[in-house]
């Protein structure tokens, strides 16, 4: 039997399981779906966002925003660009620190399968847990190819996004039946729906990008919004639903890089249209929507100082009250998990439950978009992997 059982062949699970065989630890992955990585297999539209080489606990998510350091700081960004460039694997830096891989997320997940094959791992792939628990100093297993049972178990089953993919709720089940604190979770990196009102305002846009500025609940980013023909998406959007809440409003600034009162009235002095004077900064199908539901109708060579200001603040806080998100379905990550505050930030082990580890997404830890949540996996996993 193996002394450490993971549960889940993402990239967390295959991390850890790889750190744990290296220390000469028999290691065995059960994984239910028919094949291992699979949301590694479609992340950055197939090429593989692996890491962003600025990833800190800045870029995180958590009720507790210190727990993820340790993990980081044992294995950084720069430790898993050396495990890639040992592979031979050719990547390259799209923006802000996000590294992808020139050909295909395939390259991440041969890597992988062969640290796998080194470190002496063995992987069940269909395998489904019907049953776990501790006895005495030993978790058991039930599972249709079998049962089994280990000294050490690892939950790296990830959280609620992208169910179609495999993703459930099975890591919080655990959680619970160990009495567990689960903190409470939702859609995060996730597209907006409008409200019926701007649905019918917008939904011509659709297709349509714009560098804008995304604010909500004291924090902000600075990236492309994109119009969709059910909201809105985008960097930016991704970005601050992660902070967003039911019924919460989200501020867009449409003229990020402008003074939007300097340019309305050096407009408004030569006798141009406002359209015109705004079609300079923002794509013209942008602006005529935009006018005619935020702007009363009025010449704008007769607007006054105040007229003017009202139109400046609107498009540096353009108001948003979106209907809802696009859901788990269409979210990158969960926001939310099982409480940190059972974990050592050092080891990932349980408190309580000796022995009992979790590590990736089904941790209350979530990252920013553009390679964070692979950091965090890679660097929970290996934290975990030194462990267990």
């Amino acid at each position: 039997m193996p002394d450490v059982i993971v549960i889940g062949a993402g990239a967390a699970g295959l991390m850890c399981a790889i750190e744990a065989g290296k220390r000469g630890r028999s290691v065995l992955v059960l994984e239910r779906e028919d094949k291992i990585g699979k949301k590694i297999r479609i992340s950055g539209g197939g090429r593989c966002n692996f890491t962003n080489r600025d990833s800190n606990a800045k870029n995180f998510l958590s009720e507790n925003l210190h727990f993820c350091k340790s993990a980081l700081a044992q294995y950084s960004p720069q430790d898993f660009i050396a495990l890639v460039e040992s592979h031979g694997i050719a990547y390259h830096e799209k923006k802000l620190g996000q590294l992808f891989c020139d050909k295909t997320s395939e390259e991440i997940i041969r890597m992988l399968e062969e640290e796998c094959r080194c470190a002496k791992v063995e992987i069940k792939t269909s395998c489904e847990v019907k049953h776990l628990a501790k006895n005495g100093e030993r978790f058991t297993f039930v599972t249709n190819k079998g049962e089994f049972e280990s000294e050490s178990l690892v939950i790296a089953t990830g959280g609620l996004s992208i169910p179609q993919m495999g993703a459930t709720d099975f890591g919080y089940k655990i959680a619970k039946q160990f009495g567990l604190g689960v903190v409470a979770c939702r859609p995060a990196l996730v597209p907006f729906l409008w409200n019926p009102h701007d649905l019918k305002a917008y939904v011509e846009l659709s297709g349509v990008s714009v560098d804008a500025k995304v604010r909500c609940n004291d924090h902000e980013f600075r990236e492309n919004i994109l119009f969709t023909h059910r909201g809105l998406s985008g960097p930016a959007i991704l970005q601050i639903s992660s902070y967003w809440k039911n019924d919460g409003i989200i501020f867009i600034d449409l003229l990020p890089e402008s003074d939007a009162m300097d340019s309305l009235v050096a407009g408004c002095n030569k006798g141009s249209d406002l359209v015109t004077v705004l079609s300079k900064f923002l794509p013209k199908r942008v602006v005529q929507k935009w006018v005619a539901e935020n702007v009363p109708a009025k010449t704008f060579s007769h607007c006054t100082g105040k007229d003017l200001k009202a139109i400046a603040d609107k498009l540096h806080r353009w108001k948003i009250t979106p209907a809802g998100t696009e859901g788990y379905g269409k979210a990158e990550v969960t926001v939310g998990g099982v409480n940190t505050d059972e974990f050592s930030s050092k080891t990932m082990e349980c408190k309580k439950v000796q022995g009992l580890f979790f590590i990736g997404e089904a941790l209350d830890v979530t990252g920013h978009l553009g390679g964070h949540n692979f950091q965090w996996a890679w660097s929970s996993g290996f934290a975990a992997g030194r462990a267990a």
